[in-house]
């Protein structure tokens, strides 16, 4: 995941600083090579010998910081480094951090660092809501620094409230999915995104949808955006969080789907349909809830086609666009496929067997074969939405490469 990453390692004062030792083993393992800054209040909890010791490097203090012959250490951490992690970042650190204060080794440090950075916040449930830390929050935010949210759990105080060090494991997970050292691929290219289930009403109470989660669209519209991409995600409801960075555009229907895709389509270079569409919709909805009398004990619905977006993309399309699907197949899942992809002109079609309990809907794995406009197809391992959506955004900037 971090093959041949420098990685500097910003550890402060708090009761979690322990951690941060287990989570430079970590990403050791994930291939990067790892130096640590370490605060005067970190000092008070982990030594550094201890760092030294595990990353077979020295550790930059403020008793050592001046020290090295010949060079600026701060200056020369900061240059050696392709991402700063701050973890655990407490409160006064992240006060720092957002204010750029440089008054000791690791803040310095932090500050002429020009790399991609990622704040781990560590601290009581309280000192973690005030509205300072959150200022403090946005505003490293709004500088462009990744900030994780901290675990609920059992804090040093003896309770349970938001504030918990992240296991290092999901931090080094969580950092892995920000995609910060993606092939800008998609540099320069505009990505239309659909996503979850979309609904059909019945009346104001009642609606048809499907099982659909949202979470391969989110995916595929947040491997966009690592890849470079300028994307827009058109979503039904969910209930995920939207992708940073990516603009969101909520629909509820199909109809409103399609009038979203088709108003936007034009502008874009790539449209990837991972939305679950309605294949029906109600032929008359009530303007008021259907109610239940003594005298119905049946409720007859007729339903018409929705519309076909795909298919009426196809009718717009220009050479230089890019247009893929999405499958969902309880049986046939190839011959099925293969005529989807035929019958809306599609440049590539991810189908996957929804009948499978372990995979698809709701779920944060899948397994999907890939079937090219040239009869060419590739079955992914089973894996998580993740990677499937890295593998087909791999595959969008291919086919655009050589329309």
């Amino acid at each position: 995941m971090f093959e041949d990453k420098h990685i500097t390692l910003t550890v402060s004062g708090s009761v979690a600083a322990y951690k941060a030792a287990l989570l430079a083993r970590d990403l050791q393992r994930a291939g990067a090579e790892v130096r640590v800054a370490l605060t005067a209040g970190a000092a008070q909890f982990v030594t550094a010998e201890t760092f030294a010791a595990l990353t077979k490097a020295p550790v930059l203090t403020d008793e050592t910081w001046w020290r090295a012959n010949g060079q600026i250490d701060h200056i020369e951490l900061a240059d050696w480094t392709d991402l700063a992690i701050a973890a655990p970042a407490s409160a006064n650190l992240m006060a720092q951090l957002a204010n750029g204060l440089a008054d000791d080794a690791a803040s310095a440090t932090w500050l002429a660092t020009a790399a991609p950075k990622v704040v781990v916040p560590a601290m009581n449930t309280h000192m973690w809501q005030a509205p300072a830390t959150q200022r403090n929050r946005q505003q490293l935010v709004s500088d462009g620094v990744h900030v994780l949210t901290p675990a609920t759990g059992q804090l040093a105080e003896g309770y349970a409230g938001q504030g918990r060090f992240l296991e290092p494991a999901e931090i080094v997970a969580q950092i892995g999915q920000l995609g910060l050292f993606v092939p800008q691929t998609l540099a320069g290219k505009h990505v239309i995104v659909t996503a979850g289930g979309t609904r059909e009403r019945l009346d104001p109470v009642r609606f048809l949808t499907n099982d659909s989660s949202g979470k391969m669209g989110y995916a595929v519209a947040t491997a966009a955006r690592q890849a470079g991409a300028d994307v827009t995600l058109i979503t039904a409801p969910t209930k995920l969080s939207s992708p940073a960075g990516v603009t969101v555009v909520p629909i509820e229907s199909t109809t409103d789907l399609a009038q979203a895709v088709l108003s936007r389509f034009p502008q874009a270079d790539a449209l990837v349909m991972a939305a679950a569409v309605a294949d029906f919709q109600p032929e008359v909805v009530a303007d008021q809830k259907i109610k239940k009398t003594t005298d119905n004990d049946e409720f007859i619905l007729k339903l018409k086609k929705t519309p076909d977006i795909l298919k009426e993309v196809a009718t717009i399309k220009r050479p230089k666009q890019v247009t893929v699907g999405f499958a969902a197949e309880t049986q046939n899942l190839l011959v099925n496929g293969a005529k989807k992809l035929h019958d809306k002109s599609l440049d590539l079609l991810a189908a996957n067997d929804v009948s499978r309990s372990d995979i698809g809907f709701n779920g944060d794995d899948n397994q999907v074969t890939f079937i090219m406009a040239d009869g060419v197809t590739d079955q992914t391992p089973k894996t998580s939405k993740t990677l499937i959506a890295q593998a087909l955004i791999d595959r969008v900037a291919q086919l655009l490469a050589t329309k």
